[in-house]
């Protein structure tokens, strides 16, 4: 009996992270709607904007899937979403003319460094911590699409 005891206490628990993780994706999602993005469009950004090499640099493809959790063809998709929308911009790999590069764009940079706060504080109140002080709310502002031509 101890063993049905440990396995449901054991299955409890996971039930629980999948709720917190849950509802503060939800939290993430609301707060960063009226900006044109949801939780896992800020995940590809804020990876990119955090490369080593410098703010923006480019990012093989192959190496955001390895540290998101999405699918290499979910990955694909929204890439070619953030793209459209003048956030990052992809080339081919020098090394490896099979791979893909992405990378921020000053649009994609300065989008990121806005709803920064917005997300640390929603994760913050998802995970039960203390709101950043420095997490003002910032007005709400769309990502347009691409021009289209008059």
């Amino acid at each position: 009996m101890a063993v049905g005891t440990a396995g449901a206490r054991l299955q409890e628990r996971w039930r629980e992270i999948l709720a917190l993780h849950a509802r503060t994706v939800c939290e993430i999602d609301r707060v960063l709607h009226p900006h044109g993005l949801g939780a896992s469009d800020f995940e590809v950004l804020e990876v990119l904007a955090a490369e080593p090499s410098g703010e923006g640099a480019p990012y093989r493809v192959q190496s955001l899937v390895d540290r998101l959790h999405l699918s290499q063809s979910a990955l694909s998709r929204l890439i070619a979403r953030l793209e459209r929308d003048g956030l990052v911009e992809r080339s081919m790999c020098a090394e490896d003319r099979r791979g893909v590069r992405v990378a921020l764009t000053p649009r994609g940079s300065a989008l990121y460094a806005e709803v920064c706060p917005l997300q640390r504080a929603a994760l913050s109140r998802g995970l039960g911590g203390e709101a950043p002080a420095a997490a003002p709310a910032a007005p709400a502002r769309t990502v347009p699409g691409p021009a289209r031509p008059a």
